[in-house]
């Protein structure tokens, strides 16, 4: 019984760690889906959701890597037990440390992969939402079936970007924009 437990407990840790992979694909993913509404053709609300899943190379990569890392663990151990007049006569469990090695080397780029997939920043003018609802409702003040998010107003301190029903010219990178962290021109006393 401490043996299933002992199995149990590390795949268990294994399949953490890989569910802990999917969802930095998940908000990756989710922000990218957001900022194609800085792009030409918009950002489509009502789209197939498997879509994205088989199309994005991130997901593309998990979906291999989660079968296939579980499948190497399998490999790595092997239990053996026979029964003779309904008693355990043997058992054994082999632990075959080649195998366990290329779970561990496997693991390692994978882990190193995925560190390097979080620490990457999105680039362009575009509030960061990496799929917050709230800030994604904030940001968006105009609902339609497809946006656009760019350049809106020219205003006195502040301009105004956000989203519409029509393509947007680009932000304005030498304005300051209403939420941008600028602070306030009233002096405090």
């Amino acid at each position: 019984m401490q043996l299933f437990v002992n199995i149990a407990a590390f795949q268990g840790l294994l399949t953490l760690g890989l569910h802990c992979s999917e969802l930095i694909v998940n908000v990756i993913r989710d922000e990218r889906q957001w900022r194609s509404a800085t792009r030409s053709q918009g950002l489509r609300v009502a789209t197939n959701p498997l879509k994205p899943i088989f199309t994005h190379p991130l997901c593309l990569i998990l979906f291999i890597a989660k079968p296939f890392l579980h499948w190497m663990f399998g490999l790595s151990f092997k239990i053996n037990a026979s029964a003779y007049n309904d008693s355990l006569e043997d058992f054994s469990v082999m632990m075959f440390t080649a195998q366990i090695w290329n779970l561990c080397i496997a693991l390692f780029i994978l882990a190193c992969f995925f560190t390097v997939v979080a620490l990457l920043r999105p680039h362009g003018p575009q509030p960061a939402a990496y799929g917050h609802l709230q800030t994604l409702a904030n940001l968006v003040d105009e609902w339609s079936p497809v946006m656009w998010w760019g350049h809106k107003e020219d205003g006195i301190p502040y301009c105004h970007a956000g989203t519409s029903d029509h393509p947007l010219p680009d932000v304005k990178m030498d304005c300051v924009y209403a939420g941008s962290g600028a602070g306030s021109l009233v002096a405090l006393s």
